[in-house]
C-alpha cells in the first residue's frame, strides 16, 4: 500500500527527535530473550584456554564449563548451544564416538543440566567434530553417502536425547535427516524433544574459524562440503529445504550463516510462519570483533549487526556475543 505524503505536512524527523521517541515506535527490539550462546567443550583439558581466530572465546573443560554457564544465566542468558573438540586419537572415518553414551558432549549435558536445569541445552547433531576426514557424514567412494549417514545420526540423536538435551539441532544436511529422526524420537518416547534444522546452511567461508575452534580444519583440508551444504548463489533452494524439514517434523529452522543471508531469513519467516532462528557464526562475529579491538569500528556494530537479524525476521539468534550484548542491552 502507498501513503500520499508529503512535506512539509509530514515531517518524518519528528519521530527520531530523541531516543526515547526512537525507542518507542521501534519497529523491532533486540532483548536477552533472543540470544543463544554458543559454547565450546574440549576433551582433557584443564580450566580452559583462548582460540586464536576468535577474539575472546574460550574453550571450556566440563568443568570449566559451569562457572561459564553461571555467569550466563546472571545475564540472562538461558539457552547454550554445545559444540564439542574432541580428542585427535578418538576420531575415524565413521565418527564412532558420536555414539559414545559416556562422550565428552553426553557427560557434558548431563552436568549441566544436574546443575543448572533451567538452562535450555541445545546439542549439535552431525559427525564432523568425530571424523578423521571432517566431513559431516559418512564416505562412500569419496562421497558423503547420505543414507548410510542417517542411520548414525539418528542413533547419535538418541544419545543426546537421552542425555538430558532439550534441543536436537541437526546441522549436517543430509536428505531425509529430520524425518528419520522424529520418528525415532517418538518411537523412544522423547516426544517433547524439539528440533531445531540447519535447514537452509550455505557452504559458506564464513565458518573458518568456527573449525579452528573445533581442531576440523586440518582433518577436512581442500574438500569441501559443497554436495550437501547450500550453494551461496541459491534463494529458491532454500525454500525447499526449509519446506521439506517442516513437513518432516523441524519444530524450529535455521538460516546460517546470518548477516550475508538477511534476505533468506526474511523470506523463510515471511513464508512459512514457524520459528525461524539465524546464526552469526565465528567468521561474521572474528570480523567485527577484531575491527572493534583495532578501533576500526565502533563497538555498538555488534549490537546493530544483531538487531539487523530481528529486523530481518530472526526470532532468536545463536551469537559468540550473547553474553556481552545481553549485559549491554541489560545495562542500557
Amino acid at each position: 500500500m502507498f501513503i500520499n505524503r508529503k512535506f512539509p505536512t509530514s515531517r518524518l524527523r519528528r519521530l527520531r527527535a530523541n531516543s526515547t521517541l526512537i525507542d518507542l515506535v521501534s519497529e523491532s527490539s533486540l532483548s536477552s530473550n533472543d540470544l543463544i550462546q554458543p559454547l565450546f567443550i574440549k576433551e582433557n583439558l584443564k580450566g580452559h584456554e583462548s582460540i586464536d581466530s576468535m577474539p575472546e572465546i574460550l574453550r571450556y573443560s566440563k568443568e570449566s564449563v559451569l562457572e561459564e554457564i553461571e555467569d550466563l544465566l546472571e545475564n540472562n542468558i538461558n539457552t547454550i548451544a554445545l559444540f564439542p573438540v574432541i580428542d585427535s586419537s578418538k576420531k575415524d572415518g565413521v565418527g564412532k564416538e558420536a555414539l559414545n553414551q559416556s562422550n565428552l558432549i553426553c557427560e557434558s549435558i548431563q552436568k549441566i543440566k544436574s546443575n543448572f536445569p533451567e538452562m535450555l541445552v541445545i546439542a549439535d547433531v552431525a559427525l564432523d567434530p568425530y571424523t578423521d576426514h571432517g566431513h559431516d557424514g559418512l564416505l562412500k567412494d569419496n562421497y558423503v553417502d547420505n543414507d548410510l549417514t542417517l542411520d548414525v545420526l539418528k542413533s547419535q540423536s538418541l544419545i543426546l536425547a537421552e542425555s538430558g538435551a532439550d534441543i536436537l539441532a541437526p546441522s549436517d544436511m543430509m536428505d531425509g535427516r529430520i524425518g528419520i529422526i522424529r520418528e525415532a524420537l517418538e518411537n523412544a518416547d522423547y516426544k517433547n524433544t524439539i528440533l531445531l534444522s540447519y535447514a537452509a546452511k550455505y557452504n559458506s567461508k564464513f565458518y573458518g574459524p568456527f573449525r579452528d575452534a573445533v581442531k576440523s580444519a586440518s582433518n577436512l583440508g581442500a574438500s569441501s562440503k559443497s554436495s550437501y551444504q547450500m550453494s551461496p548463489s541459491n534463494k529458491d533452494e532454500a525454500i525447499h529445504e526449509v519446506a521439506i524439514d517442516i513437513n518432516e517434523g523441524a519444530d524450529i529452522v535455521m538460516v546460517k550463516p546470518g548477516m550475508p543471508y538477511l534476505d533468506i531469513i526474511s523470506l523463510i519467516k515471511n513464508t512459512f510462519k514457524v520459528p525461524t532462528f539465524a546464526y552469526q557464526v565465528s567468521g561474521e562475529y572474528s570480523m567485527l570483533k577484531l575491527a572493534i579491538n583495532k578501533g576500526w569500528l565502533d563497538g555498538d556494530v555488534m549490537l546493530e549487526s544483531l538487531a539487523c537479524f530481528k529486523r530481518a525476521g530472526a526470532d532468536a539468534i545463536l551469537t559468540y556475543a550473547a553474553k556481552e550484548i545481553s549485559r549491554e542491552i541489560n545495562i542500557k
